[in-house]
């Protein structure tokens, strides 16, 4: 897959979200797994609070002159502490909506050889800019995965 292909890929994340999420009902968004798993919602919640960290991570990799350190954080502490379950939905997928949009321009405005550039992750090590974009197109698959089985649990 070309990078363009990438970007292309990762600016539909939106709106395959929005896609996962529509007809669901509140208490079905909020329906606690058996296994302790996080809610629809809170997945939501997640995707949004990660691309916004992921959106900072890029832009430091393709500014910054000595490749920064990323630093790893506790998505479940986040999810548990930040009251997700309490956060308006539709507000969350605008705000994914217009933090990809945002990112997707400016990466098309990135050039071949920026994408090379890297971070290095506290966990795994050196991630360019190109891969991270990847990451990120595949985490939105990851989760709605997630989502359509939970769906399907709930009969939504």
């Amino acid at each position: 897959m070309t990078i363009t292909d990438t970007i292309a890929a990762y600016a539909r994340g939106p709106a395959l979200v929005r896609a996962a999420f529509a007809g669901i009902s509140p208490a079905q968004l909020d329906a606690r797994p058996a296994d302790g798993s996080w809610t629809i919602r809170q997945i939501g919640v997640h995707l949004v609070e990660s691309d916004l960290a992921a959106t900072h991570r890029m832009r430091r990799i393709a500014a910054e002159g000595t490749p920064p350190l990323i630093i790893a954080y506790d998505e479940s502490a986040l999810a548990k502490n930040l009251s997700y379950d309490k956060d308006d939905l539709a507000l969350v997928l605008d705000l994914f909506d217009l933090n990809r949009r945002f990112t997707a321009a400016w990466l098309g405005r990135v050039s071949s050889v920026e994408f090379l550039r890297y971070g290095i992750h506290n966990q795994r090590g050196r991630v360019t800019l190109a891969e991270m974009v990847a990451m990120y197109v595949e985490h939105v698959d990851h989760h709605l995965r997630f989502v359509q089985r939970k769906r399907a649990a709930l009969g939504a």
